[in-house]
């Protein structure tokens, strides 16, 4: 796996990071461990040893995944990456129960990256009022952390006051050829390149959206390099950025992993004709007004029974493909009553948690009409 410097860490890591938040689960819902034994295997034989978890992802059970998975190996062998998320602390006490329920899940005594998850206007001011910079930078000289950073989501100019506001190792964004203007990820990437802040790059295929492309956008893709595959496009777009030392996946299966290696094992950077093909996709892509929802699920429980992404990904799939029936049928007869967009009643509780931002409540209300009203 080809590896790059974390400047000024002292530390490689894998181009290809394993990220935790979408394990592979059987019809019940449960995560299947040994699928995930599987992976973590593989990965480990190809020196991909860089793993992202956190405290919310499959309700706390993805930490108790990885740290099974990982029991059978040394260590010093691997990069162990978790995140403090700051909308469960409600006094300075949490931050210290909710850090050593991370340890006992993962089973391990230190973690090589502790991330303040999710950071945005909001959630930064209650980390400077909760202090919890200075307790992840304590955990830091206790040996219980190698290095600090954070996860992120929001405007530019907000990034720019977390970067003044304290000296960080490391940061994760999230960047993809969409979101590179679309959410002002050239300017994210820009300010912690100047701060010489080495950069994480978090959903590279916008939540598996760039990796099933509609007709339209595939079509140029697949004309210059049939050989390859839509999310492999999307890998090489991000890994031709300097500053970008991991790019992490949220890998389902054996063979979403092996592909995702055979792109970055060896990567080769897009060139002239490709990236003119790739420019040809991004116009099919804008011309398809979807949601740009990733699938994170932060926005959920909804308080009234509301399943967001299941209907923002009913709707965006029928973006991609305009199949009334298909999306009628998924919408009015699989979904129960009691989860459509109708039983919303505006509360914003799921605003509060979007990383994307949307304007949940208007989207549901848009995405219900326009349902109903199909043929």
């Amino acid at each position: 796996m080809n590896r790059r410097e974390l400047t000024g860490l002292g530390i490689s890591t894998p181009l290809l990071g394993f990220g935790t938040m979408r394990l592979p689960q059987d019809e019940n819902k449960v995560i299947d461990q040994a699928h995930v034994q599987k992976m973590v295997d593989l990965a480990m034989e190809k020196g991909v040893n860089y793993f992202d978890t956190a405290y919310p992802y499959h309700e706390g059970k993805s930490e108790v995944s990885v740290g099974l998975a990982l029991q059978k190996y040394p260590r010093d062998s691997y990069l162990l990456v978790d995140k403090l998320p700051m909308w469960e602390v409600k006094e300075k006490a949490d931050m210290e129960r909710i850090f050593n329920t991370q340890l006992e899940r993962c089973q391990t005594d230190y973690f090589d990256i502790y991330l303040l998850h999710s950071m945005d206007a909001s959630s930064f001011a209650k980390a400077v009022e909760f202090g919890a910079y200075d307790f992840v930078r304590q955990k830091q000289r206790e040996g219980k952390v190698r290095f600090v950073g954070f996860s992120f989501h929001d405007a530019p100019d907000v990034l720019q006051h977390i970067v003044d506001t304290y000296t960080w190792d490391i940061a994760q964004i999230q960047l993809n050829y969409i979101d590179w203007e679309m959410q002002h990820a050239d300017l994210q990437y820009q300010i912690l390149t100047d701060a010489g802040i080495p950069i994480i790059v978090m959903e590279p295929v916008r939540g598996g959206f760039l990796a099933n492309l509609p007709d339209a956008a595939l079509a140029p893709l697949q004309e210059a390099r049939p050989d390859k595959s839509a999310a492999s496009w999307a890998l090489r777009w991000v890994a031709g950025h300097e500053n970008v030392k991991v790019i992490l996946s949220g890998m389902g299966s054996v063979e979403m992993m092996a592909d995702n290696i055979d792109t970055l094992g060896d990567f080769v950077p897009l060139d002239g004709a490709e990236q003119a093909a790739l420019k040809r996709a991004v116009a099919a892509l804008e011309a398809i007004h979807a949601v740009p929802c990733t699938g994170c699920r932060y926005c959920m429980d909804c308080p009234f029974g509301v399943d967001i992404p299941r209907i923002f990904a009913i709707y965006n799939d029928y973006k991609k493909h305009q199949n009334q029936f298909i999306c009628k049928t998924s919408y009015l007869k699989d979904t129960p009553p009691e989860h459509r967009a109708d039983q919303c009643k505006r509360c914003g509780k799921c605003m509060d948690h979007c990383p994307q931002h949307i304007r949940i409540p208007d989207q549901l209300a848009e995405i219900h009409q326009e349902i109903l009203a199909m043929p």
